[in-house]
């Protein structure tokens, strides 16, 4: 690879004696990691893995596999039993403290691994609201959280400008995970260096301001926002979060525990830098099995007295209005879910409990997809079967994720099956993957046509 001579000079001025082994690291091989998903995976789900995996230090449940491994080919990977992410990519949401209750923004959110990662840590309770502002990328990040079975994420497509409109002083918890010059994925996108600039960086550190000056507005007082890139310049780094504490002043950086991999915010190469910007982790490809990493975790204080406007709380439609599904859900689960119940046209979804009012914001998607009315019948969405449990089912047809069974369904091919007529939970080793609707000894497919696979 080759690196830009400017970009060089500015590292060996960073790392000193350690340059050689980062630029040596180049030429190392990438790794790879799964993060299992606590919201499905339960009991000993190491055990079952059909992979070598060992334990990333800085992440609960993030395991490197080995190169010989295809988990994203693998059936678990479509029940959303783990997430693939790069290693150093999982310290951010880590740093969080996600916790059940807590009412999360994930600003910039696609394609959706930081958010999945938080959403696992809440379990179910509180609202996470995952934002990201190019369409395309927020469907991707919408399918991601589809996957992995959250309940209680509400996916918006809105500029941070937009959602500070709304939001002022309302979360408790904040991760701007920054767009970003790259410079930390130079190895795995070789094409990033040469695209690399100090006119990019001087533009990527100002778009970082604007950013960081949202995310304060919309932190209430004693919130903890983490701010994290994938880029070693100082100016995006240490550099971005000197001159937010210089415009905010409530705000003060946390000391936070680091594993061995990991080294300070460097000191000395931004003008005005914030006291303790020492407590800012960096993560550096020769030091640990993963890619280039920033994060620095802040607070705000919580004695500081701002005018914060109030955010109404949604109040959806009533339970008359869902006959079709209350129908539907009596007669195949054995408990509806809870929360509030929005119709957007002939799809219903589920908000969390006390989930902020919406109008006026381009959410794409409001909350847990329940499914769709047609014609006086109710049709369960895949986000559905993805979100349940076997044991939420009143019927269920498991196929066994080495069998062929498996493989037929996942291309949409009709299974041979015995048991009662009607709707069936498909599941995967007992992980839901889909739906299936019986009648005459076969059953139906219901995998959506875009996931479904080529038979080889």
């Amino acid at each position: 690879m080759i690196l830009p001579q400017e970009f060089k000079n500015r590292m060996k001025k960073l790392l000193g004696d350690e340059y050689a082994a980062f630029e040596a690291s180049y030429a190392n091989e990438i790794h790879k990691a799964l993060r299992i998903n606590a919201l499905k995976a339960e009991g000993d789900i190491l055990a079952h893995m059909p992979f070598s995996l060992t334990p990333v230090p800085w992440a609960e449940n993030g395991y490197y596999y080995a190169a010989c491994d295809a988990p994203g080919k693998h059936p678990y990977h479509d029940a959303g039993l783990y997430y693939i992410q790069e290693p150093s990519a999982m310290a951010p949401a880590e740093y969080l403290d996600a916790a059940p209750g807590d009412k999360i923004l994930d600003l910039c959110a696609a394609p959706g691994g930081k958010s999945t990662q938080i959403a696992a840590k809440m379990k179910g309770m509180g609202i996470l609201i995952a934002n990201e502002i190019h369409p395309v990328r927020a469907k991707i990040l919408s399918e991601n959280i589809e996957r992995m079975g959250v309940c209680n994420a509400i996916v918006t497509n809105e500029a941070p400008q937009r959602l500070a409109e709304f939001f002022r002083g309302y979360f408790d918890k904040i991760l701007v995970d920054a767009p970003c010059s790259g410079e930390g994925m130079f190895r795995k996108h070789d094409a990033a260096s040469g695209e690399w600039s100090m006119d990019n960086i001087n533009l990527c550190a100002r778009r970082q301001d604007e950013i960081l000056a949202c995310a304060a507005d919309m932190l209430r007082p004693g919130g903890r926002l983490v701010y994290s890139t994938c880029t070693f310049a100082p100016e995006e780094n240490e550099g971005s979060v000197s001159r937010m504490i210089r415009q905010f002043p409530e705000f003060e950086i946390v000391s936070v525990r680091k594993t061995d991999e990991m080294t300070d915010g460097i000191k000395g190469i931004i003008e005005q830098e914030a006291e303790r910007i020492g407590h800012a982790v960096r993560l550096f490809p020769h030091r640990l099995r993963g890619e280039g990493h920033f994060l620095a975790v802040l607070q705000k204080r919580s004695g500081f007295s701002g005018s914060y406007g109030r955010c109404e709380t949604e109040t959806g439609i009533p339970e008359k209005s869902c006959a079709e599904w209350l129908r539907f859900s009596g007669e195949n689960l054995k408990e509806i879910p809870k929360g509030i119940y929005c119709a957007y046209g002939d799809q219903l979804y589920l908000l969390p409990e006390n989930a902020p009012l919406l109008r006026g914001l381009k959410a794409i998607r409001p909350g847990l997809h329940l499914g769709m009315n047609k014609k006086n019948r109710f049709e369960p969405s895949h986000a559905l079967a993805l979100y349940l449990k076997k044991e939420d089912a009143c019927r269920c047809l498991d196929l066994p994720s080495e069998g062929m069974e498996i493989t037929a369904y996942l291309s949409g091919q009709a299974i041979p099956s015995d048991g009662a007529k009607g709707w069936h939970l498909v599941t995967t080793d007992g992980y839901g993957i889909g739906w299936g609707k019986l009648s005459g000894g076969m059953m139906k497919n219901h995998y959506p046509k875009g996931l479904r696979k080529r038979l080889s």
